[in-house]
């Protein structure tokens, strides 16, 4: 057993504690398997590891937030409860890579878990969600690992290059460096997880290829761990396209943000068509991520939320 003690400065133990340890008691209840005890102005834990660093988290986070807005009600207990609930805690048996600066590679939330393990048992894995909640970051963690573990001898990644559109003959350079800049998540992605002069060796050799999505047409992918991103924003006939190129010994993930078409009016997205012709092949995976997911600045998780309320209302 694992004991932790959290000191409380500047804060009123009523208003933080709650009415008789109310809120104390509250979070000792969502944790039956460890001791909550206040004395005085600390809070002594006592437990295993991973529940001591759920209660540290939510404990904290009650601290913020009381120093942000002088109050704390049941209903922001059971809030903080919820999103500590939904985190994923990791462990080194979790972990997919370690990137290059050392540090560990792991979904950080239930839903990140959920794709990794829909990727381990599905050939080909949809991943659908908004932005930040991780959905093309783990997908190139987990095509980096396959080409690390030998388990395929390439990785391509495409992105439907459509907001470019018309403007895209007006760019400076060649096609590539016209393209590059909306490739340019994936390429931080790689850079977090391949060391530099691995990944130009990777890249010069075809090893890890990067290109827009028309350049998949005709060709036959074997042996590839193979990312579609953005794929809200391809065409019916684009994303038949591509999904038809899976050859043997291939992993395909195609990620895509619904509220996000950035397609014509009158054109319809061919990820949401795909979901609903593909929804009953029982070996084809489907993983939706949601704003709980977002590990971007906390505020994306608000924005999302906000902008679903207001397309609900």
């Amino acid at each position: 057993m694992v004991e932790k003690i959290i000191t409380l400065e500047n804060i009123p133990l009523t208003d933080f504690l709650g009415v008789e340890n109310q809120n104390i008691n509250d979070i000792a209840s969502a944790f039956p398997k460890s001791k909550i005890v206040s004395r005085g102005n600390e809070i002594r834990i006592q437990g295993s590891s991973p529940e001591i660093i759920q209660i540290n988290s939510i404990l904290n986070s009650l601290v913020e937030h009381y120093h942000k807005f002088g109050t704390i009600t049941n209903d922001q207990i059971k809030t903080y409860l919820n999103q500590e609930e939904d985190k994923f805690v990791d462990s080194d048996g979790d972990v997919l890579i370690y990137g290059t600066k050392g540090f560990k590679i792991a979904p950080k939330s239930k839903n990140q878990k959920k794709l990794v393990e829909a990727v381990h048992k599905k050939d080909l894995v949809f991943a659908i969600g908004p932005a930040g909640t991780g959905k093309t970051y783990i997908s190139v963690a987990l095509a980096v690992k396959a080409l690390k573990d030998r388990d395929v001898k390439k990785i391509i990644i495409t992105r439907p290059a459509v907001e470019a559109g018309e403007n895209l003959g007006f760019l400076p350079g060649d096609l590539k460096e016209k393209i590059d800049p909306y490739l340019r998540p994936i390429y931080d992605a790689l850079h977090d997880m391949v060391p530099g002069e691995k990944l130009r060796y990777y890249m010069e050799n075809g090893v890890i290829e990067i290109a827009p999505l028309a350049y998949m047409r005709g060709r036959t992918l074997n042996d590839a761990f193979i990312l579609l991103d953005e794929a809200q924003n391809t065409t019916p006939m684009q994303i038949k396209m591509f999904l038809t190129r899976m050859g043997p010994n291939s992993k395909v993930i195609v990620t895509g943000d619904m509220s996000q078409i950035d397609l014509p009016t009158k054109q319809k997205s061919g990820m949401a068509e795909s979901l609903k012709i593909l929804k009953n092949i029982k070996d084809i995976g489907f993983v939706e991520l949601d704003g709980k997911d977002v590990i971007r600045h906390k505020l994306v998780r608000s924005i999302i939320e906000a902008y679903d309320k207001e397309e609900n209302s």
